[in-house]
């Protein structure tokens, strides 16, 4: 099977390294969020897309969840010693990435071809994307005014109470032009949506250049993850910003969510195990729902849940 997966950070992550070792090498395409990149410290960042590279080339610290195993942070503080902005940590051996990649978009490469670069560098076969080749950008909307999204996320610790969300640049960027080109030459057998943040994750990915009326128009099947467990985010604020944004905390309106906005785009949801009460509830024309165990403390449980929506995706296209 070929998948193309949609995601964000660590959650979304997670799930892509299942699909990497379930999948025959060449077969998985991901595609990342760019909405949180910055600029920090005269370095272009990208979060999610580095999050997804160190995760399927076996470098990502499992401690902390994000960034390099075997971490050091003498730049960070000596940065700190100087008064400088050490806020956003960057280690020692992050900073490489940060360094090439802002180097190579400085001659002239697109983020795509870094982003290509960095991959094959690392050893991984998996195809890693950015959304978009153009800056878009996360703005936080809260009781406390707009936040750039990694203000609000690592600076305030997403304590800001959130009211909505702005992307700036989003109605001008264009889609990956290099997704284009594979969709008609090598259509996917699965558009899988990650377990990522619906809000700040997803949403950019689905609205850039109208990426989800676009993957609507496929044969494959497109299925999503959800991010919330039991009431909860396994990882990061998407708990937080639906209390906040007035919406109940649960997998149903995650579904809810992605129905409302983007109609007829999905064909299967995925809640946990601990879920399943919620089943009766979430029944959706046209949608098959399934329970699965989500949640993916170690590599197996990883697998696991990537063989389950494989195999929800060929029950999905019969």
């Amino acid at each position: 099977m070929r998948v193309l997966a949609l995601s964000g950070g660590v959650g979304g992550a997670k799930l892509c390294e299942g699909l990497a070792a379930e999948l025959t090498s060449g077969n998985l395409t991901v595609l990342v969020n760019t909405a949180d990149d910055f600029t920090h410290l005269g370095l272009s960042i990208c979060p999610d897309i580095d999050t997804v590279l160190y995760t399927l080339s076996g470098r990502a610290s499992k401690s902390r969840g994000w960034g390099l195993s075997g971490e050091t942070w003498q730049a960070m503080d000596a940065l700190a010693e100087l008064g400088g902005e050490s806020w956003f940590r960057l280690g020692d051996r992050d900073l490489a990435t940060h360094l090439l990649r802002s180097e190579e978009l400085a001659a002239g490469a697109s983020l795509s071809e870094v982003t290509l670069l960095l991959a094959e560098r690392m050893g991984i076969d998996a195809r890693i994307l950015p959304m978009s080749d153009d800056a878009v950008r996360t703005v936080v909307q809260s009781n406390e005014g707009d936040l750039p999204f990694q203000d609000y996320f690592v600076r305030r610790q997403c304590e800001p109470e959130v009211t909505g969300f702005r992307f700036e640049g989003l109605a001008e960027a264009t889609l990956n032009p290099g997704l284009r080109a594979q969709l008609s030459r090598e259509p996917p057998d699965l558009v899988l949506i990650c377990p990522s943040n619906p809000f700040v994750s997803v949403d950019p990915i689905l609205q850039v250049d109208d990426c989800w009326r676009l993957l609507g128009e496929l044969s494959a099947p497109v299925i999503a993850v959800s991010p919330i467990v039991a009431g909860l985010a396994i990882k990061g604020p998407a708990a937080k910003m639906m209390a906040e944004l007035s919406m109940p905390v649960s997998a149903g309106a995650v579904l809810k969510h992605y129905t409302s906005r983007y109609p007829g785009l999905l064909d299967g949801f995925v809640i946990d195990e601990s879920d399943a009460t919620l089943l009766p509830n979430l029944q959706t024309p046209g949608i098959q729902v399934a329970v699965e165990a989500t949640i993916m403390k170690d590599r197996e449980q990883k697998r696991h849940l990537a063989r389950r929506c494989l195999a929800l995706a060929k029950s999905a296209a019969t």
